[in-house]
C-alpha cells in the first residue's frame, strides 16, 4: 500500500442507471492489473456486481469498494474506488458513499446526456462539496454527441464544464481522442483490449476545433489563475503541460471547473485517461478540508487533520452481513491509525470494543491487513453494537462526527411468513436487513396488525423480499405495494395531561402542561423546548417527556402514519415526591401527545414523484391524457431528436403503480419513463375517505379470521 497520503485517492463512480459505471470500474480493475479478465455486466461476470440479484438483473444494487494502484507521471498512486448504484431506489448507497469520498467521477451517456438521476447524484455531490470530473461514455453509440452533453452539464446542472478532450469520430467511427492538455491525438489498439495506444497527428478536420477548445480550456483557467493568465496573454509559448495540469488540479479541487473526458468503456477506449485524470486532478486526503466534530464530553467543536499524528477518528458508513466473517462495518479513517486486535471507542453507544480483524475490500472479497491509517477506506469485524453513521475514535480523545442523513421511505408492502414456524426467522432477517439499509424500515400497522416493510420503491422492496428468501431462507406472502403516507399537524393546541395510577404501595404520578404545534421551518422531526421554571418538574424527568413525544411521532392520530414534524413546548406541570418517576412522565407525554394531536386538525400527506417520460410525438396526447387522470401536473415539455418528446411532470405515487406497462401500451412499446421522489403534499379529502374505508375493511377481515 502507498504510504504517502499525497498519492492516495478516495473516489466514487456515480451516474444515472445504465450509464456504464460498473463497466468502467471493470476496465479500471483490468488496466490496473487487479483482474486478468474483463468482467461484463450483461454476462453476470462483473466483479463489482457480486450479489446474485445484481448478476441476474444486470444492475448495481449495493455499493462495492475496491482498491487498485496506477502509475501516473512516474509516481505510484493508490486509488480506493466505490462503485455506486444508478437506480433511484438505491440512492442510500450513493448518499453514504458520498459522505466519505474525496472526489468523484460522474458518468454521462453520450446519447442520453444529463438524465434525472444524474441531477440527483450531482445535487448529492454539491451537498458534500465533492470535487468531480466527468466522463462522457458510450461514444461508440449512434447519436452520441460529446459537445451537446457538455452543454447540458452547463445548462441543466449549472456547472462549469471544461472539455479536456475532443472525440475523433462518433458512433462506429469513434477511434480515439485529441488530448487538449498535451495537444496530441490518441488512438487505442482494439487487438489488446485497449491496453496500448499510440499518438497520431491531429486530423485536419479537427485542427480548428482543437484550437478553439484548447483556447477555451486556457481561458477558463485564466479566470481563476493569474499565473496562467499572464503566460497566456504575454507569452503563450511558455505555457507548459505542467502549468495546465497544476491549474486544473487546483481549480477542480476548489470546484471552479469540471474537467470533461470522453470515451467508450465497453469498447475499451478512454479508461486510462480517467485513471490519469483521477491522479492528476482529484484531491488527496491531505488536500481535503479538516474534519470537524463535537467532543461528546465538553460539547465543543474539535478538528482532526488528515495525518497519522492526530488521534484516531473514523466514520462507519455501511454495515453488511457476510455469511463467512459475520457483520462487516465499512469505515473511512479521517485521522490517526488503528491496528487489528486493538480497541476503539464508539461515540454513539459509549462502548469500547475490540477490533478483531481489519480488511481491505475487493467487492465481496476480504484481504486482511494489520493496520489502516488516515485516508484509508476499509472494513472491520468484531463490533457487537455498531450502526451506519457511528463515529469510531480514540477513547482518550473522543469525537462525534456529523451523522449521515437518509431520505424517508415512500412505499410499503404488507408481508407475513408462509409458515408459522418462520416467524422468528423472518423477524431476525428483517432486523439484519434494517441494520444494513437505513432507508428500509419495518413497522406494525395499528389498524390492520400487519407487518409493513417500507422502502424507496417497488424494486427496492422486491430485492428485499428476494434476499429474505435466498440469504435467510424465509419465504413470505406479500400484499400489494402501498404508499407510505405521512401525517401533519395544522394548528396549535395547549393540553394538560395528568397520569395517576394507584394499585397499592408506590403508585404512578405525572402532570404536564404543554403546547403542541407544527414547526414553522421546513425541517422535519420533533422540536422540543423546555420552559419549566422553578423546578415544577425536576430536570431528570424532562428527557423522558421528550422520549415519549418522539415515540408518538411514529404513530399519527389519523391512520398511524409517521407525523412529519411537530414542535412541543413544555410549559408547566407538577410531580409527587414518592410516586413520580421517569416512566410516569414518559407515559403521561405519550398519552398527552396522542390526545393533543387529535385536536390539531391533522392532515394526510402523500409522496409526490418527479416523472420524466420520453415518448414519440404521435403518442404524446394519449400519455398526457393518462397523466391528467392520475392527478399529474405537467411542468414542461422538451423536444428531443427524431420527433421524440420529453414530458416533465409531478404525479402522486399512489397513482403510479404498474405505470410502466400502461405507458408501453399507450406508446406501442416505444415510451420510457424515469421516476424519483420529489416532495410530500396534502392528500385530497376524497382519497382520504378511500384510505379510511380500505383500512377498516382490512381490520374487519383480520378480526373475522381470528
Amino acid at each position: 500500500m502507498v504510504k504517502d497520503l499525497r498519492y492516495i485517492r478516495n473516489i466514487g463512480i456515480a451516474a444515472h442507471i445504465d450509464a456504464g459505471k460498473t463497466t468502467t470500474t471493470e476496465r479500471i480493475l483490468f488496466y490496473t492489473g487487479i483482474n486478468h479478465k474483463i468482467g461484463e455486466v450483461h454476462d453476470g461476470t462483473a466483479t463489482m456486481d457480486w450479489m446474485l440479484q445484481e448478476q441476474e438483473r444486470g444492475i448495481t444494487i449495493t455499493s462495492a469498494a475496491t482498491c487498485c494502484e496506477w502509475i501516473c507521471n512516474d509516481e505510484k498512486y493508490q486509488i480506493n474506488i466505490i462503485d455506486t448504484p444508478g437506480h433511484v431506489d438505491f440512492t442510500v448507497e450513493v448518499e453514504r458513499s458520498m459522505r466519505v469520498l474525496d472526489g468523484m467521477v460522474v458518468l454521462f451517456s453520450a446519447v442520453d446526456g444529463v438524465e434525472p438521476q444524474s441531477e440527483t447524484v450531482w445535487r448529492q455531490a454539491d451537498k458534500y462539496a465533492i470535487p468531480r470530473i466527468a466522463f462522457v461514455n458510450k461514444m461508440d453509440r449512434q447519436g452520441a454527441d460529446f459537445l451537446d452533453v457538455c452543454s447540458q452539464i452547463k445548462n441543466i446542472l449549472g456547472a462549469n464544464p471544461v472539455p479536456l478532450q475532443i472525440p475523433i469520430g462518433y458512433g462506429d467511427d469513434f477511434i480515439g481522442v485529441v488530448d487538449l492538455v498535451t495537444n496530441q491525438a490518441i488512438v487505442w489498439n482494439e487487438n489488446d483490449y485497449g491496453m496500448s495506444y499510440k499518438n497520431i497527428p491531429i486530423p485536419n478536420d479537427l485542427k480548428d476545433l482543437t484550437l478553439k477548445y484548447r483556447n477555451n480550456l486556457i481561458e477558463n483557467l485564466s479566470e481563476f489563475d493569474d499565473d496562467i493568465m499572464e503566460k497566456f496573454l504575454y507569452n503563450n509559448s511558455s505555457l507548459s503541460r505542467e502549468d495546465i495540469i497544476r491549474s486544473l488540479h487546483e481549480n477542480t479541487i476548489n470546484m471552479k471547473i469540471i474537467p470533461i473526458l470522453c470515451g467508450s468503456s465497453f469498447k475499451n477506449k478512454g479508461v486510462q485517461s480517467i485513471l490519469d485524470a483521477i491522479c492528476c486532478y482529484l484531491p488527496s486526503p491531505i488536500e481535503t478540508k479538516d474534519v470537524i466534530g463535537i467532543n461528546p464530553i465538553s460539547k465543543k467543536k474539535e478538528i482532526r487533520k488528515p495525518t497519522e499524528n492526530e488521534p484516531f477518528s473514523a466514520l462507519a458508513f455501511k454495515i453488511s452481513s457476510d455469511p463467512f466473517v459475520g457483520r462487516l462495518a465499512f469505515f473511512r479513517v479521517y485521522s490517526g491509525n488503528i491496528e487489528s486486535g486493538s480497541y476503539s471507542f464508539n461515540s454513539r453507544s459509549g462502548n469500547k470494543e475490540r477490533i478483531s480483524r481489519i480488511y481491505q475490500m475487493h467487492a465481496n472479497k476480504q484481504n486482511p491487513v494489520k493496520k489502516v491509517r488516515a485516508g484509508d477506506i476499509a472494513a472491520i469485524v468484531g463490533f457487537k453494537d455498531i450502526k451506519t453513521g457511528d463515529t469510531l475514535c480514540d477513547q482518550k480523545n473522543p469525537i462525534l462526527l456529523e451523522n449521515i442523513s437518509f431520505p424517508d421511505p415512500v412505499i410499503g408492502l404488507a408481508i407475513e411468513p408462509k409458515y408459522k414456524s418462520d416467524i422468528d426467522k423472518m423477524s431476525n432477517a428483517l432486523s439484519k436487513l434494517m441494520e444494513e439499509d437505513p432507508t428500509f424500515q419495518v413497522r406494525i400497522d395499528d389498524y390492520t396488525g400487519q407487518t409493513i416493510i417500507s422502502g424507496m420503491g417497488e424494486l427496492h422492496l422486491e430485492i428485499i423480499v428476494d434476499r429474505m428468501k435466498r440469504e435467510f431462507k424465509v419465504e413470505v406472502n406479500q400484499g400489494n405495494p402501498e404508499v407510505e403516507y405521512k401525517e401533519a399537524l395544522t394548528s396549535l393546541v395547549e393540553h394538560r395531561e395528568i397520569y395517576k395510577k394507584q394499585t397499592g404501595g408506590r403508585g404512578k404520578y405525572a402532570d404536564i402542561l404543554f403546547r403542541l404545534e407544527p414547526r414553522k421551518s421546513r425541517l422535519t422531526g420533533l422540536e422540543f423546548i423546555n420552559k419549566i421554571k422553578g423546578g415544577n418538574i425536576p430536570k431528570e424527568y424532562i428527557p423522558s417527556i421528550e422520549k415519549g413525544c418522539r415515540d408518538m411521532m411514529k404513530n399519527g392520530p389519523l391512520f398511524g402514519y409517521e407525523i412529519d414534524n411537530a414542535k412541543v413546548t413544555i410549559l408547566d406541570g407538577s410531580y409527587h415526591s414518592v410516586d413520580s418517576d421517569q416512566l410516569s412522565f414518559e407515559l403521561a407525554s405519550r398519552i398527552g401527545f396522542r390526545e393533543a394531536a387529535k385536536k390539531t386538525n391533522p392532515i394526510l400527506l402523500e409522496p409526490i414523484m418527479k416523472l420524466e417520460i420520453i415518448v414519440p410525438e404521435e403518442n404524446m396526447g394519449d400519455v398526457i391524457g393518462d397523466l391528467n387522470r392520475r392527478r399529474g401536473l405537467i411542468q414542461k415539455m422538451d423536444e428531443s431528436k427524431n420527433n421524440i418528446k420529453i414530458i416533465h411532470a409531478t404525479v402522486p405515487l399512489s397513482e403510479m403503480f404498474g405505470y410502466v406497462t400502461i405507458l408501453r401500451t399507450l406508446s406501442s412499446g416505444r415510451g420510457t419513463s424515469i421516476m424519483e421522489f420529489s416532495h410530500y403534499d396534502v392528500v385530497p379529502r376524497s382519497i382520504v375517505d378511500n384510505i379510511l374505508e380500505k383500512k377498516s375493511t382490512y381490520k374487519n377481515e383480520r378480526i373475522k379470521k381470528k
